[in-house]
């Protein structure tokens, strides 16, 4: 699928999953106290658009195995030759980031740098907010550097206004590891499939003969339209009642 189709779909299903979630005693701020002197258990309005568009970052990060992907082009020469070097210790595209293990690591690693070191847990957010907005086409076409330059400015921007208003990201391990689930299950519905259990190299094709091809009419011209609508319904959904 192409990268802004994993963006969205990662962006669909923090809107979906997230709030059911935010409960899990690992998932909260244990810092964080309404007036009553309760531990708050909901995200607030900030958090769950934060998370929809980290989400949106997380399900571009297995194409990290991808030098010619969006994500490689998102900070210029920085994220090109990350790119390169996750490549080649992966086995190339769609190979071990593309896989169960690798979601599932990535999630826990991003909850442990969360809760551990706030600086880091800092260049994790900004890293995956610019690589929402880049995959969603933020940037100026046939200029790689004017690009990258746009991204880094709105991806501080986005960054203050969460600063400013006081988000919490306990949930950062929840959004990388959904995001980069979804993100197979999304390529597991191509026709090449991905190796959801690798080590394991046989490749996992869902549903069984759809097969949707990567950047044709169907994922342009239907699909994308599809998602954009359900992102807009699930947010008037989640912040109406708000």
């Amino acid at each position: 699928m192409m990268g802004h189709t994993h963006a969205m779909t990662g962006a669909i299903a923090w809107l979906g999953l997230a709030p059911p979630l935010a409960a899990l005693p690992l998932l909260n701020e244990s810092s964080r106290f309404v007036d009553t002197g309760i531990m708050a258990t909901a995200l607030t309005p900030a958090e769950l658009i934060a998370g929809a568009i980290i989400c949106a970052g997380a399900a571009m990060l297995p194409d990290l195995d991808h030098p010619s992907a969006t994500i490689a082009q998102t900070f210029g020469p920085v994220t090109w030759l990350l790119s390169k070097a996750v490549s080649w210790v992966s086995g190339g595209h769609r190979g071990a980031t593309h896989s169960l293990l690798f979601a599932v690591a990535l999630g826990l690693g991003a909850h442990w740098l969360a809760g551990t070191y706030p600086l880091g847990r800092d260049i994790m957010v900004v890293l995956l907010i610019g690589l929402a907005l880049r995959a969603i086409g933020v940037g100026i076409p046939g200029n790689k550097l004017g690009s990258a330059m746009v991204n880094i400015g709105m991806t501080a921007g986005l960054f203050a206004v969460f600063l400013s208003l006081g988000v919490g990201y306990a949930w950062l391990g929840l959004a990388v590891g959904v995001g980069c689930f979804i993100h197979v299950v999304g390529d597991c519905m191509t026709e090449r499939g991905c190796p959801v259990l690798w080590p394991m190299s046989v490749k996992w094709v869902l549903p069984w003969k759809i097969g949707i091809k990567t950047g044709k009419k169907f994922e342009q011209k239907i699909l994308a339209p599809v998602l954009s609508v359900a992102i807009v319904g699930l947010l008037y959904w989640r912040l109406a009642p708000l």
